[in-house]
């Protein structure tokens, strides 16, 4: 039990409305590999946490962070190995058209920036996004977020265009599956067409390309590359947010790769640093060099050494522990676990992943498909007190989250499933 003057205190100085987790709040004082810690012996297994990715106070990356503090930090305006070591090793496991990094510190500034290189490559302002994203909270990128109010509820920006995002669990229509990767991919023509009716010139689109805000979804077979000619067509920039997705998520180090298509713009964030605030915005050489020619950018703290230390760490621990081929074996485990529970529980209505990204869709009745909101909301706060932090996705709120440090073992699977199978069964108890 959390000390409730801990959450006063926090409340008086944060304001109440500051986003916690769970109805009784977690009160952390240490983390170790994929396990928390509270103040009085609590002992959590992190099944929500992607940004300490190669777990939680990594020995490899607290050393390399201590002893670069110790030795120089400043910013990028002078010459310095430590962020070129580093930033060519970084864009090696990029596709070799993706060369040239920009190095901030957050997720939302990689994303904003992506908007104003592909803004000044093309000339234009029109951005799509989806109806149910996010990218970030400053002002600009914020207004991909207004995707998910409903039309009427959308505050008006003649820059942005909302499209369905693809999925095959609750397509609009029965259709084919080729037939429906057609009509999401004329979405996108209906918003570049809907710019061009209203005197806006079509710049790009961002998306994430696993649409983790989405809920995981299932992608119709052939949408990317409809997507790409679309908006290659249409003289636009193609921006993938990896800021969720990358650094070995999927079970490949960037998830562009199950696409077919090789994004003009790649952003990431989150565990590039294990917890350490930094992030990127990765392009072609051609859009950086017109961007550069014409604007004038640079990030004080973004890309000084003790930050590109700590990234070096970051994809040490990636290649030294094999946790691309951890995540292929685990998420295999879980997935096959959880379909079992899918046999036993009514309420699963489906069950999504992209590596060690699950996505459990709640559903009342699973014919019809309609959400069970507060299961999802009773699950999640459950299953804390048994010892296991989850989370939760997707436009209805209904759909489980799982998405553990990438060190998870197949025994670490093992315990959120006997858990989670604790849960169901209190659920059915009480309906």
């Amino acid at each position: 039990m959390s000390d409730p003057s801990i959450l006063e205190r926090r409340n008086a100085l944060l304001g109440e409305k500051a986003p916690i987790f769970y109805n009784e709040p977690v009160h952390l004082v240490r983390g170790e590999g994929v396990w928390l810690y509270g103040p009085n012996g609590e002992k959590y297994l992190d099944a929500y946490n992607n940004v300490p990715a190669v777990g939680h106070c990594h020995p490899h990356v607290v050393e390399a962070l201590t002893k670069q503090a110790s030795t120089l930090n400043v910013h990028t305006r002078y010459l310095d190995e430590t962020i070129l070591n580093y930033g060519e090793r970084l864009v090696g496991t990029m596709d070799e058209s993706l060369n040239r990094p920009f190095f901030v510190c957050t997720g939302t500034e990689a994303n904003e920036l992506a908007i104003r290189i592909a803004r000044e490559a093309t000339g234009g302002m029109g951005i799509i996004g989806t109806n149910n994203t996010y990218h970030g909270n400053s002002n600009t990128v914020m207004q991909l977020a207004y995707g998910r109010l409903k039309p009427k509820k959308r505050p008006h920006s003649p820059y942005f265009r909302y499209v369905p995002y693809p999925q095959l669990y609750r397509p609009p229509a029965p259709m084919s599956e080729a037939a429906l990767a057609q009509a999401y991919a004329a979405e996108i023509q209906v918003a570049i067409d809907d710019f061009k009716k209203h005197n806006v010139k079509f710049a790009g689109m961002l998306i994430c390309p696993i649409f983790a805000n989405e809920g995981v979804p299932d992608v119709p077979a052939g949408y990317f590359e409809m997507l790409e000619q679309i908006v290659h067509e249409a003289g636009g920039v193609i921006i993938f947010d990896e800021v969720q997705s990358g650094f070995g998520r999927t079970g490949a180090m960037w998830a562009y790769e199950a696409t077919g298509v090789v994004p003009d713009i790649l952003t990431m964030g989150k565990p590039m640093g294990n917890g350490h605030p930094l992030a990127a915005t990765v392009t072609t050489e051609e859009l950086a060099n017109k961007f550069q020619s014409n604007q004038r950018y640079f990030n004080t703290f973004g890309g000084n050494p003790v930050s590109c230390a700590v990234g070096a760490a970051v994809l040490d621990v990636i290649e030294d522990e094999g946790l691309l081929d951890r995540v292929n074996s685990t998420s295999a485990h879980l997935r096959e676990g959880l379909e079992m529970l899918q046999k036993d529980f009514e309420i699963i209505g489906d069950i999504r992943n992209v590596g060690m990204f699950f996505a459990i869709e709640m559903v009342k009745n699973r014919f019809k498909k309609k959400p069970a909101k507060n299961a999802e909301n009773r699950i999640v706060n459950s299953i804390k007190d048994k010892g296991v932090l989850l989370s939760s996705i997707g436009p209805e709120g209904n759909i489980l989250k799982i998405r553990p440090p990438l060190p998870f073992t197949t025994d670490h699977a093992d315990i959120v499933l006997e858990k989670l199978t604790e849960c169901l069964i209190e659920l059915s108890n009480d309906q």
